[in-house]
């Protein structure tokens, strides 16, 4: 898909900050033996998106669909809204290497894929996050980085299981070239 049609771009980051938010609201499961850390169902929807419209519409998304969230509910931290959005860009860049429009993610695919957004994660939650936290809001380092590690972990897990199914079934959803044949 990929297309940088600034309408379906823009389309793209509305519709998908709004689905952010709504999942981020309602679809967040606490883990309970770390604090503000949840299993969240946004991620592997933010792959998705990320990887249908790349990294720029990727970060949008993230930025935005967090922010939101998070003013909606218990208050804007900024070192987790900036992090959804470098977590958007990477799935996107990740995404750059796969070509769905011709129908294809195969075992190959999967395993570029997962390895991707499971660096992405890391680098995101388990770095980019704690350093923030620490930065802007003066949080304790042991106390960010566990939360960070988890939170890697856990966004991981979710994003190579629901996020790797999303991606197959809107691949099966496009045509291959030349998968039809003249009667």
């Amino acid at each position: 898909m990929k297309k940088n049609n600034s309408i379906t771009s823009i389309v793209a980051i509305g519709i998908g900050a709004a689905v952010f938010f709504i999942l981020g609201r309602f679809l967040s499961i606490p883990v309970g033996f770390i604090p503000n850390t949840s299993v969240e169902t946004t991620y592997p929807f933010l792959a998705l998106m990320s990887v249908l419209f790349g990294p720029v519409v990727g970060c949008l998304i993230g930025l935005i669909g967090h922010a939101i969230k998070d003013l909606l509910t218990y208050g804007l931290w900024w070192s987790w809204v900036i992090t959804s959005g470098v977590t958007g860009a990477g799935f996107g860049l990740v995404g750059k290497n796969l070509d769905l429009s011709k129908g294809k993610f195969e075992k190959k695919d999967i395993i570029k894929f997962n390895i991707g957004q499971i660096i992405t994660n890391v680098i995101s939650w388990g770095l980019v996050a704690p350093v923030l936290d620490i930065l802007i809001y003066s949080e304790p380092a042991n106390k960010v980085f566990a939360q960070g590690f988890v939170s890697a972990g856990l966004n991981s897990l979710a994003v190579g299981i629901l996020g790797t199914i999303l991606i197959a079934a809107y691949a099966k959803t496009q045509t291959a070239d030349n998968s039809l044949s003249r009667d």
